[in-house]
Protein backbone atom coordinates (compact mmCIF):
# COMPACT_ATOMS: atom_id res chain seq x y z
CA UNK A 1 0.00 0.00 0.00
CA UNK A 2 0.81 3.40 -0.76
CA UNK A 3 1.34 4.35 2.99
CA UNK A 4 3.75 1.28 3.90
CA UNK A 5 6.50 2.25 0.92
CA UNK A 6 8.95 3.58 3.62
CA UNK A 7 10.77 0.09 4.10
CA UNK A 8 14.17 -0.82 3.58
CA UNK A 9 14.02 -2.82 0.64
CA UNK A 10 16.08 -4.01 -2.52
CA UNK A 11 14.87 -4.41 -6.04
CA UNK A 12 15.41 -8.02 -8.36
CA UNK A 13 18.70 -7.14 -9.46
CA UNK A 14 20.19 -6.09 -5.78
CA UNK A 15 19.91 -2.46 -5.69
CA UNK A 16 18.57 -0.47 -3.01
CA UNK A 17 15.50 1.27 -4.04
CA UNK A 18 16.65 4.31 -2.77
CA UNK A 19 19.15 4.97 -5.11
CA UNK A 20 17.28 2.74 -7.89
CA UNK A 21 18.24 3.36 -11.59
CA UNK A 22 16.08 1.79 -14.42
CA UNK A 23 18.20 3.79 -17.12
CA UNK A 24 20.89 1.23 -16.21
CA UNK A 25 19.37 -1.86 -16.83
CA UNK A 26 20.73 -3.23 -19.91
CA UNK A 27 18.48 -2.47 -23.03
CA UNK A 28 17.43 -6.31 -23.24
CA UNK A 29 15.78 -6.44 -19.90
CA UNK A 30 11.95 -5.04 -20.22
CA UNK A 31 11.34 -2.84 -17.70
CA UNK A 32 8.41 -3.78 -15.60
CA UNK A 33 8.15 -1.89 -12.05
CA UNK A 34 5.46 -2.62 -9.53
CA UNK A 35 4.60 0.84 -7.74
CA UNK A 36 3.95 0.62 -4.68
CA UNK A 37 4.93 -2.88 -4.04
CA UNK A 38 5.16 -3.33 0.10
CA UNK A 39 5.99 -7.22 0.50
CA UNK A 40 5.04 -7.69 -3.08
CA UNK A 41 7.77 -10.05 -5.09
CA UNK A 42 6.69 -11.12 -8.67
CA UNK A 43 9.59 -13.06 -10.64
CA UNK A 44 10.47 -10.26 -13.50
CA UNK A 45 9.20 -6.92 -11.86
CA UNK A 46 10.77 -4.48 -10.08
CA UNK A 47 9.25 -3.76 -6.78
CA UNK A 48 9.43 -0.06 -5.62
CA UNK A 49 8.29 1.95 -2.60
CA UNK A 50 7.53 5.79 -2.05
CA UNK A 51 11.15 6.34 -0.89
CA UNK A 52 12.39 5.67 -4.30
CA UNK A 53 9.01 5.96 -7.18
CA UNK A 54 6.78 8.32 -5.37
CA UNK A 55 3.39 8.88 -7.42
CA UNK A 56 3.59 12.90 -6.29
CA UNK A 57 7.24 13.52 -7.34
CA UNK A 58 7.86 14.04 -11.14
CA UNK A 59 11.39 14.18 -9.92
CA UNK A 60 11.70 11.04 -8.71
CA UNK A 61 10.61 9.57 -12.18
CA UNK A 62 12.96 11.79 -13.90
CA UNK A 63 16.25 10.73 -11.75
CA UNK A 64 14.76 6.53 -11.87
CA UNK A 65 14.27 6.96 -15.70
CA UNK A 66 16.13 9.53 -17.63
CA UNK A 67 15.73 8.34 -21.36
CA UNK A 68 14.13 4.76 -20.45
CA UNK A 69 10.44 4.27 -20.63
CA UNK A 70 8.99 1.64 -19.00
CA UNK A 71 7.12 -1.28 -20.70
CA UNK A 72 4.61 -2.07 -17.89
CA UNK A 73 3.86 -0.68 -14.05
CA UNK A 74 1.63 -2.52 -11.84
CA UNK A 75 0.19 -1.01 -8.92
CA UNK A 76 -2.20 -2.86 -6.41
CA UNK A 77 -3.96 -1.21 -3.93
CA UNK A 78 -2.27 2.42 -4.41
CA UNK A 79 -4.56 5.15 -5.96
CA UNK A 80 -7.06 4.84 -3.38
CA UNK A 81 -4.90 6.02 -0.63
CA UNK A 82 -4.77 9.14 -2.89
CA UNK A 83 -7.32 12.01 -3.54
CA UNK A 84 -9.05 11.93 -7.06
CA UNK A 85 -6.56 14.67 -8.17
CA UNK A 86 -3.66 13.22 -6.96
CA UNK A 87 -4.32 10.23 -8.70
CA UNK A 88 -5.51 12.25 -12.07
CA UNK A 89 -1.86 13.51 -11.81
CA UNK A 90 -0.30 10.15 -11.44
CA UNK A 91 -2.17 8.25 -14.28
CA UNK A 92 -0.75 11.30 -16.17
CA UNK A 93 3.02 10.77 -15.21
CA UNK A 94 2.63 6.93 -15.30
CA UNK A 95 1.47 8.54 -19.18
CA UNK A 96 4.85 10.03 -19.56
CA UNK A 97 7.32 7.53 -18.83
CA UNK A 98 5.74 4.39 -20.37
CA UNK A 99 6.96 3.29 -24.17
CA UNK A 100 4.21 4.01 -26.90
CA UNK A 101 2.19 0.19 -26.43
CA UNK A 102 3.09 0.21 -22.52
CA UNK A 103 0.40 -0.32 -20.03
CA UNK A 104 -0.11 0.25 -16.15
CA UNK A 105 -2.08 -3.13 -14.50
CA UNK A 106 -4.09 -0.94 -11.94
CA UNK A 107 -6.38 -2.43 -8.94
CA UNK A 108 -8.18 -0.80 -6.21
CA UNK A 109 -11.27 -1.42 -3.80
CA UNK A 110 -14.39 -1.76 -5.88
CA UNK A 111 -17.20 0.54 -4.50
CA UNK A 112 -19.81 -1.87 -5.98
CA UNK A 113 -18.66 -4.78 -4.56
CA UNK A 114 -21.86 -5.94 -2.30
CA UNK A 115 -20.46 -6.65 1.12
CA UNK A 116 -21.16 -4.68 4.21
CA UNK A 117 -17.75 -5.81 5.68
CA UNK A 118 -15.95 -5.11 2.48
CA UNK A 119 -17.04 -1.56 1.98
CA UNK A 120 -16.27 -0.76 5.81
CA UNK A 121 -13.08 -1.34 5.58
CA UNK A 122 -12.62 0.25 1.84
CA UNK A 123 -14.37 3.46 3.09
CA UNK A 124 -13.16 6.70 3.03
CA UNK A 125 -10.44 7.05 6.72
CA UNK A 126 -11.10 2.92 6.45
CA UNK A 127 -13.14 1.32 9.74
CA UNK A 128 -11.90 3.05 12.89
CA UNK A 129 -8.45 1.94 14.36
CA UNK A 130 -6.05 5.20 12.98
CA UNK A 131 -3.27 2.82 12.60
CA UNK A 132 -5.28 0.34 10.17
CA UNK A 133 -3.89 0.04 6.65
CA UNK A 134 -7.00 1.67 5.28
CA UNK A 135 -7.03 4.47 7.99
CA UNK A 136 -5.88 7.07 5.12
CA UNK A 137 -8.30 5.72 2.29
CA UNK A 138 -9.69 8.99 0.20
CA UNK A 139 -11.72 7.63 -1.79
CA UNK A 140 -13.35 4.70 -3.04
CA UNK A 141 -13.79 4.08 -6.70
CA UNK A 142 -16.52 2.66 -9.09
CA UNK A 143 -15.40 1.35 -12.48
CA UNK A 144 -16.61 4.52 -14.68
CA UNK A 145 -14.66 7.08 -12.02
CA UNK A 146 -11.73 5.13 -12.42
CA UNK A 147 -11.67 4.39 -15.77
CA UNK A 148 -11.94 7.91 -16.39
CA UNK A 149 -8.82 8.74 -14.52
CA UNK A 150 -6.77 6.80 -17.10
CA UNK A 151 -9.11 7.67 -20.17
CA UNK A 152 -8.78 11.32 -19.49
CA UNK A 153 -4.82 11.16 -19.36
CA UNK A 154 -5.09 9.14 -22.72
CA UNK A 155 -5.14 5.20 -22.01
CA UNK A 156 -7.32 3.18 -23.69
CA UNK A 157 -8.97 0.93 -20.99
CA UNK A 158 -9.36 -2.43 -20.96
CA UNK A 159 -11.66 -3.41 -17.60
CA UNK A 160 -10.63 -7.03 -16.27
CA UNK A 161 -12.48 -7.72 -13.03
CA UNK A 162 -15.27 -5.18 -11.54
CA UNK A 163 -18.44 -5.25 -10.49
CA UNK A 164 -21.66 -2.90 -12.29
CA UNK A 165 -24.12 -0.56 -10.37
CA UNK A 166 -26.37 -3.54 -9.29
CA UNK A 167 -23.08 -5.35 -7.97
CA UNK A 168 -23.01 -7.96 -10.24
CA UNK A 169 -18.81 -9.62 -10.87
CA UNK A 170 -17.73 -8.96 -14.47
CA UNK A 171 -14.52 -10.90 -15.43
CA UNK A 172 -12.72 -10.28 -18.57
CA UNK A 173 -9.69 -13.08 -19.37
CA UNK A 174 -6.46 -11.86 -18.17
CA UNK A 175 -3.00 -13.64 -17.43
CA UNK A 176 -0.82 -13.47 -14.05
CA UNK A 177 1.51 -13.19 -16.43
CA UNK A 178 1.38 -9.81 -17.72
CA UNK A 179 1.00 -8.74 -14.12
CA UNK A 180 -0.27 -10.54 -10.98
CA UNK A 181 -3.08 -8.49 -8.54
CA UNK A 182 -3.46 -11.08 -5.56
CA UNK A 183 -6.64 -9.41 -4.46
CA UNK A 184 -8.76 -10.83 -7.71
CA UNK A 185 -10.92 -13.93 -8.14
CA UNK A 186 -7.75 -15.54 -9.54
CA UNK A 187 -5.27 -15.27 -6.82
CA UNK A 188 -7.20 -14.63 -3.69
CA UNK A 189 -7.71 -17.31 -1.50
CA UNK A 190 -10.67 -16.56 -0.02
CA UNK A 191 -12.25 -16.95 -3.33
CA UNK A 192 -11.29 -20.39 -3.84
CA UNK A 193 -14.87 -21.67 -2.17
CA UNK A 194 -18.20 -21.64 -3.64
CA UNK A 195 -18.86 -17.46 -3.09
CA UNK A 196 -16.68 -14.87 -3.85
CA UNK A 197 -15.32 -12.90 -0.67
CA UNK A 198 -13.28 -10.28 -1.65
CA UNK A 199 -12.88 -8.73 -4.91
CA UNK A 200 -10.75 -5.66 -6.66
CA UNK A 201 -11.79 -3.06 -9.59
CA UNK A 202 -8.92 -4.13 -11.85
CA UNK A 203 -7.56 -2.55 -15.53
CA UNK A 204 -5.28 -2.64 -17.99
CA UNK A 205 -4.44 1.18 -18.92
CA UNK A 206 -2.49 1.02 -22.31
CA UNK A 207 -0.59 3.99 -23.77
CA UNK A 208 -1.59 3.75 -27.55
CA UNK A 209 1.05 3.43 -30.06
Amino acid sequence: MYSTWGRSVTDCLGVPLAVLDISSLPSTVPVRVIIGAGEQRWPGWIPTNKESLDLLCPADWERSFSCRRADAFLCEHVWEHLTEAEGRSAAELCYQWLKPGGYIRCAVPDANFPSESYQKTAQVGGPGPKDHPAADHKIVYDYKRFSDVFCRAGFDIDLLEYCDEQGRFHYNQWSPDDGSVYRSLLLDHRNQGASIESVSLILDARKPR
